[in-house]
This record gives C-alpha cells, structure tokens and sequence, in this order.
C-alpha cells in the first residue's frame, strides 16, 4: 500500500499537468509541499514514495528536501514558529525576540513545546525587511515584533 493518499496523488498530478511528461522531478517541491500539508511533516518514508511517484532517485528527492528550510523532516508542533534572524531583522531586535520567545515557551530555537504545540525556528530571511523584527507562524507573519505582540500572538494561539 501507498504511503501517498489518493488525495495527494491528485494534487502531485495537477502539478505534474504543469511539466513535460519527462519532466516529473520538476514537480518535486510542489510534491513535498502537498505531503507536508497532509501529514505535517515528511518522514525518510514519505520521501522515498515521493521519489518513487516522480521516478526520480530517492538521494535527488533528500537533497531538495534537506536543502530548503520550508520542509519538516521531523515532527513539528502544529503552530511553526520561523523567525527571522537575518540582517535587517538582527539589527531591529530579532535576536531579543528569540530570546523573549525561548524564555516565553520554555523552549530553545530548533525544539518544540512537551505538549507539541510550538516548534520555534531561526529562519535565514522572510523578505519582509522593512517591517522587522519578522515572524512567520505557519503561514501567517507577523510584522515589528515586541514582546507585546508575541504574547498577544501566542495568547490567541493558546
């Protein structure tokens, strides 16, 4: 049996509609990108079915997954806290809101809460310069963080 679902395999082949018939490995983040949704996170599994269904090496599927931070190879809280702690964002106090955030979580960046709830990122650049410090919680960001903002944030997300 199929570690990709019915429903994934349709959403693989609308993208796949988009390349060349011999062209399927270009579908490859948009694969990734479709079991991540549905499961979370991408296990070594996932990514072995995601090489077999584009017929490409399982090594060639690894390296995009393991190359892009946007991918989860591991278990993650539901909620994805990515801050950013690139330039503009360091130099706005991005590096105090991380340590506001661990302190606030009782977590460090790269773990996620005991009760699953949050995973707390570093992130290399949001592209949101100009409203920084910059968070992105799954796929919502927050723009000219202050502690008050992340506890409002985490507050709604509680």
């Amino acid at each position: 049996m199929s570690l990709l679902s019915t429903e994934i395999c349709t959403e693989i082949d609308r993208w796949l509609e988009k390349y060349p018939p011999n062209q399927k490995q270009s579908a490859v983040i948009s694969a990734l990108h479709t079991v991540q949704n549905y499961h979370g996170w991408i296990s070594r599994e996932l990514l072995d079915a995601v090489a077999e269904y584009l017929e490409m090496p399982n090594i060639a599927v690894y390296e995009v997954a393991s190359f892009y931070s946007m991918f989860d190879l591991k278990e993650v809280g539901r909620y994805k806290i990515n801050i950013c702690t690139n330039i503009s964002c360091l130099l706005s106090g991005a590096e105090e809101m991380v340590e506001y955030i661990e302190k606030r979580l009782g977590i460090r960046v790269g773990q996620t809460t005991a009760d699953g709830k949050f995973t707390l990122r570093s992130v290399e650049c949001l592209a949101a310069c100009v409203s920084a410090p910059v968070c992105e919680i799954n796929r919502d960001y927050h723009e000219r963080l202050t502690p008050d903002k992340i506890d409002a944030i985490l507050k709604e997300l509680e």
